[in-house]
């Protein structure tokens, strides 16, 4: 399947492809939050109280391209509060020896079905795809996620502090996506991450054509463009008759005076679910998340984009990606991309190992490792691991300081989070992994995981192991481990 000569021609046909192409830059869209975006069911996420913590003597990685030998973080009052040498500690802070340990920012996996399709599943949890209707812009994942899905947990031990939990892929338009605080919680409003806008996921291809290719349509890839186009010219015109102001004349802007019925002259119209989260995307509050394969389709919906006014965040699973690397890179667009996944269906035929390599490379290029998989979110580590083994075998050195932006920046980015979180800075989200080794060994394991400053992982203390209720009288009791070889 894969060659050094391949990914050399490849990268020269990309090369190819971009020279003499028109001007794709977007206007910026206006800054100001858009009254689509008004959430009636708010985060209720709190920071867990927690003492200072200073690590010392660690490698550390902050996410930012740089790497840092025999140094220290200080993280208080859920911040961090610095990274350097020799740091001194609060008199209340507790100490954790980094020597031969590497640290590095919370790993945040931009694509992921923990909650709506948990893990382990039953068709009783499964409730990731409303597959009703070829546009679902009206759902919104978060109203599926059970907080007590044993992979957040699972998740957690791998390093993961942050994620966006997606609908599925089976429709054109699936609704909303919600990003998380990977914490322990009895609602999804208890992990929901404070601030973090919404995403829209889209599918290109070949899933919404096999799902409704015998429920009235669409049943081609031109019946997919058409599905979107219908969609955003109804969001256009919802937007244009209903305005973006951000502070509506009244206590709802849907609604009118003395609680009546909506009607043209308050808002504009009846309130439209489907329009709203539309009409948010076209003014820039939401971001857009676009499952599509082949780079011809991906083309394609950059100038859909370009026709309505949005902005693509990143391209899901993207496994011809490699193709218009620097076309992505030029629209500051990400890749969202797998290791090494490919050849399971037609569109995922022409798959490289060094797609994601190859999409780093250009200037400004934004390659992300997601894993879509409630196994692959364990190990994102080792999927970013592999990608940087493949380059190498193409000639291509990627160093560990590059490579974590992977799966902390570049993620953080794409979902409106990198003010917050996804590097190791001063005064950003105490997000951290403290590392058994080098993340990219696959010998190395996450010792202790922190969010927002609060210990909430330990790998050496079982009272810092939390365990969903699902989960509870399932374990192997401690008295048994080595008798019958059982896993806690």
């Amino acid at each position: 399947m894969l060659r050094p000569l391949a990914v050399a021609l490849a990268a020269t046909f990309t090369t190819a492809l971009i020279i003499g192409a028109p001007n794709y830059a977007q206007a910026a869209p206006d800054t100001q939050p858009a009254r689509f975006t008004q959430d009636p069911y708010p985060s209720t996420y709190q920071v867990i109280a927690s003492a200072p913590v200073l690590i010392t003597g660690a490698t550390v990685l902050t996410g930012t391209g740089t790497r840092l030998d025999d140094a220290d973080v200080l993280m208080r009052d859920g911040r961090i509060v610095a990274i350097g040498t020799d740091l001194d500690a609060p008199v209340d802070a507790t100490r954790v020896d980094g020597s031969g340990k590497w640290v590095t920012p919370g790993l945040i996996d931009v694509h992921s079905h923990l909650g709506v399709y948990p893990s382990p599943g039953a068709k009783a949890h499964g409730d990731g795809n409303e597959s009703t209707a070829p546009v679902t812009a009206n759902v919104w994942a978060e109203h599926s996620v059970w907080p007590q899905d044993p992979g957040f947990l699972t998740a957690m031990a791998g390093g993961i502090t942050s994620l966006q939990v997606l609908p599925g892929s089976a429709n054109l338009i699936g609704g909303r996506g919600v990003t998380l605080k990977n914490v322990p919680a009895t609602t999804y409003q208890g992990m929901k991450f404070p601030g973090a806008p919404w995403g829209l996921k889209m599918a290109c291809g070949e899933n919404p054509k096999r799902v409704y290719g015998e429920k009235g349509g669409p049943s081609t890839r031109m019946g997919n463009v058409a599905g979107y186009r219908a969609a955003f010219i109804d969001a256009t015109e919802y937007l244009n008759k209903n305005g973006k102001e951000s502070t509506p004349k009244k206590k709802r802007w849907w609604q009118s005076d003395e609680e009546k019925a909506d009607s043209d002259a308050d808002s504009g119209g009846k309130r439209d679910l489907k329009l709203d989260t539309l009409a948010g995307a076209i003014h820039g509050d939401i971001k857009v998340h676009i499952h599509c394969y082949r780079a011809d389709e991906m083309a394609t919906m950059l100038d859909l984009a370009k026709e309505f006014g949005f902005k693509v965040a990143a391209f899901h699973h993207g496994v011809e990606a490699y193709k218009l690397a620097d076309r992505l890179a030029a629209e500051g667009v990400c890749g969202a991309l797998w290791a090494d996944w490919w050849g399971f269906k037609m569109e995922a035929f022409d798959g490289i190992q060094e797609n994601i390599a190859l999409v780093d490379r250009p200037q400004n290029g934004c390659a992300i490792v997601h894993s879509d998989s409630g196994e692959g979110i364990q190990r994102l580590n080792q999927e970013a691991a592999k990608v940087m083994a493949h380059a190498q075998l193409a000639g291509i050195e990627i160093p560990p300081e590059r490579a974590i932006r992977w799966i902390t920046q570049n993620p953080a980015k794409s979902m409106g989070i990198l003010e917050q979180t996804g590097t190791l800075e001063a005064g950003k989200m105490a997000d951290v992994v403290l590392w058994s080794g080098n993340p990219f060994s696959v010998y190395a394991h996450a010792e202790q995981v922190y969010v927002d400053g609060a210990r909430v992982f330990d790998r050496g203390d079982r009272s810092r192991q939390p365990q969903s209720d699902f989960m509870l009288g399932q374990g192997v009791p401690p008295d048994s481990m080595g008798v019958t070889g059982g896993v806690r």
